[in-house]
């Protein structure tokens, strides 16, 4: 089983940056797949970025490409989610998963963090 715990939400002004983190245990961590998600009020999880368990690939939705970079670090057993040019739309709940085999699909992930809250003003 693998736990993930995220940190890092808060409330930033239009413009600025974040870096959500997300700690893993209880599982060999280089071999998962892991992704960020959102999740807005009355709104479905929605894919953010993902990274394989390689490290050789990463994908993110259009709506935070070129702004927003997905990380690992093996040795801290952690994913990182550098957010920057935020914007008020960005505002959601933000979660980690990890899986053996993982994707831009929410179903495809069986172990989630409990999520952490980004707000974004204008």
């Amino acid at each position: 089983q693998v736990q993930l715990v995220e940190s890092g939400g808060g409330l930033v002004q239009a413009g600025g940056s974040l870096r959500l983190s997300c700690a893993a245990s209880g599982g060999t961590f280089s071999r998962y797949d892991l992704a960020w998600f959102r999740q807005a009020p009355g709104t479905e999880r929605d894919f953010v970025a993902f990274i394989r368990w390689s490290g050789h690939n990463t994908y993110y939705a259009d709506s935070v490409k070129g702004r927003f970079t997905i990380s690992r670090d093996i040795a801290k057993s952690t994913v990182y989610l550098q957010m920057n040019s935020l914007k008020p739309e960005d505002t959601a709940v933000y979660y980690c998963a990890a899986d053996l085999v993982g994707g831009t699909w929410a179903n495809r992930y069986n172990y989630w963090g409990q999520g952490t809250q980004v707000t974004v003003s204008s």
